[in-house]
C-alpha cells in the first residue's frame, strides 16, 4: 500500500441551505462538504466512526488552508476528491479538490493538517507506527 492509496471521492448536491441570497455556496458549506470526504478518508485509515467512538481517539483539524477559485452555485453537482498526502510523527495532511461534475476545473483546493487526540482528556497521540511505514 502507498500513501496515495488513502484517497476517496464523495459527491454533493448544492442545496438551498448551502448558499447565500445570491445562490452562491458560502464558505462554511465548503468545509462541511470537505468534512464528509475527510471522514470517509479516516475510515480508510482504520478510523471509521464506530472505531472512533470505541477508542475515543479522533482526528482533529489543527489547520485549514483553502483557495477559492470558482463559485459553486445552487443545484450544482460536486465531486470532492481527498487524499492523505503527508504523514509526520504527530500529525498528517489531507489535500482536497472540489470540482463541478460538468467542469474539470477546481472550484476550491484545500489542505488540512490533523492530529490524533485521545478524549475526553484531550491528549495528543502519536500516529500509529503502521501508518509511518507509508512515509
Amino acid at each position: 500500500m502507498k500513501l496515495a492509496d488513502w484517497s476517496c471521492t464523495t459527491e454533493e448536491e448544492v442545496m438551498f441551505y448551502d448558499t447565500d441570497c445570491g445562490g452562491v455556496v458560502h464558505n462554511i458549506a465548503y468545509l462541511r462538504m470537505i468534512e464528509r470526504c475527510r471522514t470517509k478518508l479516516a475510515g480508510l485509515m482504520g478510523m471509521d466512526l464506530p472505531t472512533m467512538a470505541q477508542t475515543k481517539i479522533f482526528p482533529v483539524v489543527v489547520r485549514t488552508e483553502i483557495d477559492y477559485r470558482l463559485p459553486a452555485k445552487l443545484g450544482d453537482s460536486l465531486e470532492i476528491y481527498g487524499v492523505v498526502s503527508e504523514l509526520k510523527r504527530a500529525k498528517f495532511w489531507c489535500d482536497f479538490t472540489m470540482t463541478r461534475k460538468d467542469l474539470n476545473t477546481p472550484l476550491i483546493t484545500c489542505r488540512q493538517a490533523l492530529a490524533l487526540v485521545q478524549m475526553p482528556e484531550g491528549r495528543p497521540r502519536r500516529l500509529p507506527s503502521e501508518w509511518l511505514k507509508y512515509c
